[in-house]
């Protein structure tokens, strides 16, 4: 190895940390800072990488690795108890994000099969940012959280089928029941295994006393599951990632389960550093500067419809407002599988460059954007509209509440109706409000006409925990 080579290595290790760090400390998650520092190390700026061509094959790596550690941390036995309201929800959302893209696609000249991968891309949310985003909100055990969760759980097993097709759809004189075909096979595949898993004991993996007792063979045994899996998918017929997935799922619903997670996770750290450090790389500015309005119109047009449509979904579906506003805002960004879509419809030449860079660039944005995002929505979703008269009125109740800044006066609710429940709250903050009122000598906090009703919504709040994926690819 040249020495150049080791200082762009440097180069890259130092400036992942950096802006990891700098974003964990600003309370987002850390995969955006992976993407901003693939945008300054890139072709766009500073040309430590000039090609993505260097981090290709270790990208491709970090993307199996993704699917292997999510179909691991997947639990089956808790999506059980949302697994119809989630599957609902994301067969809506896809149906929904392909019919946007069609009208998109009808107003931009795209072909069909354009369109259809926009409109998988499109009704696909990030893992990554919207668990770290529960996390950071103390929503991740709550109702909400277990809803999002649900619904990102039936997306990932969507993710599947929609690679397949879109592989597919590169392949010379393949017909519609070519595509059909592996499809059908890998959906009746995925449903029989998490069918029988979801009802069966958890087992031992196959020689689990050996490798468990020993850090260094339960790495090597998870890359050996995950690299194997994703082999002899490869060789039916179907995509690489379906077979990793699949690994990460059996391997998931056995008793060595957290073991072997702790034991990969570090590798699938780095590699997932390097995916979305090359996602970042792709990001061309100059191309976003020269269709700026395009691209940020896209991108509004693209947040608030899939933001708008998830609230509505949820409600439909009967959930309340509180509830559903949080939930269909968390997963109102665009996900690193759109990308990977995208990437995939690229190199079996369905996509053309000006699409790829323009759906690229609305992605990379979207995960960016989406914190703040959320943030806005959350202020906006207490604002006491009676004395918000102003633009700079609201502004200020929306970004500088309780901060220090001016802000405008707390209105009186209006007959017959309350501005403000312990249900808006997260978990966090109701414990932080039971503070600020208790008294400091003598009584409790819960004497009073507020204080039963504060108790019951903690205790509402704090009941049953379990989620469907605690965390994935952070």
């Amino acid at each position: 190895m040249h020495e150049q080579e080791l200082i762009n290595l440097a180069i890259v290790a130092v400036a992942a940390l950096a802006c990891g760090l700098a974003f964990s400390r600003m309370r987002q998650p850390v995969v955006v800072g992976y993407i901003a520092a693939g945008i300054v190390l890139g072709p766009s700026l500073l040309g430590v990488i000039g090609d993505r061509d260097e981090v290709e094959f270790i990208a491709e790596l970090g993307v199996l690795m993704l699917l292997f550690l999510i179909g691991m941390e997947l639990s089956l036995r808790s999506f059980r108890r949302v697994w119809r309201l989630a599957v609902t929800v994301a067969g809506l959302q896809v149906l929904l994000g392909v019919g946007t893209a069609w009208l998109i696609g009808a107003a931009s000249g795209w072909t069909p099969q354009v369109a259809l991968i926009v409109g998988f891309g499109l009704s696909l949310s990030s893992t990554a940012v919207a668990i770290k985003i529960l996390e950071d909100i103390g929503e991740l055990r709550s109702d909400v959280g277990r809803l999002a969760v649900g619904v990102l759980v039936a997306q990932d097993l969507a993710v599947v089928p929609m690679l397949i097709i879109v592989s597919e759809m590169g392949r010379e004189g393949a017909g519609p029941a070519d595509a059909a075909l592996p499809v059908i096979v890998a959906v009746a595949i995925l449903v029989g295994v998490v069918f029988l898993l979801s009802r069966r004991k958890r087992e031992h993996l196959p020689f689990a006393h050996w490798i468990t007792d020993n850090a260094d063979l339960a790495a090597m045994g998870g890359l050996a599951i995950c690299f194997a899996g994703a082999a002899v998918s490869g060789v039916l017929g179907l995509s690489p990632a379906y077979g990793a997935f699949v690994g990460g799922l059996v391997v998931g619903n056995t008793i060595e389960r957290g073991k072997m997670i702790s034991a990969v996770q570090p590798i699938q750290s780095v590699l997932l550093m390097v995916f979305f450090l090359s996602i970042g790389l792709l990001l061309d500015l100059g191309f976003i500067y020269e269709n700026l309005a395009v691209v940020l119109g896209l991108l509004l047009l693209v947040t608030l419809t899939k933001t708008a449509a998830n609230i509505g979904i949820f409600r439909m579906l009967g959930e309340p407002w509180p509830r559903a506003w949080l939930a269909g805002t968390v997963i109102g960004q665009v996900g690193e599988f759109s990308f990977i879509l995208v990437a995939a419809g690229a190199a079996a030449g369905v996509v053309d460059g000006y699409s790829r860079d323009l759906m690229t660039s609305v992605i990379v944005l979207s995960l960016i954007s989406s914190p703040f995002v959320l943030f806005s929505a959350r202020r906006m979703a207490r604002v006491k509209w009676r004395r918000v008269r102003t633009f700079e009125d609201f502004l200020g109740a929306v970004y500088f509440r309780g901060r220090g800044r001016r802000a405008p006066a707390a209105a009186a609710p209006r007959p017959g109706r309350v501005s403000m429940t312990l249900g808006d709250y997260s978990r966090g903050e109701v414990d932080r409000l039971m503070r600020r009122v208790r008294p400091k000598r003598g009584g409790a906090a819960g004497d009073g006409e507020d204080g039963s009703g504060g108790g019951a919504a903690g205790g509402a709040r704090g009941g049953e925990r379990g989620d469907a994926r605690p965390n994935a690819g952070n």
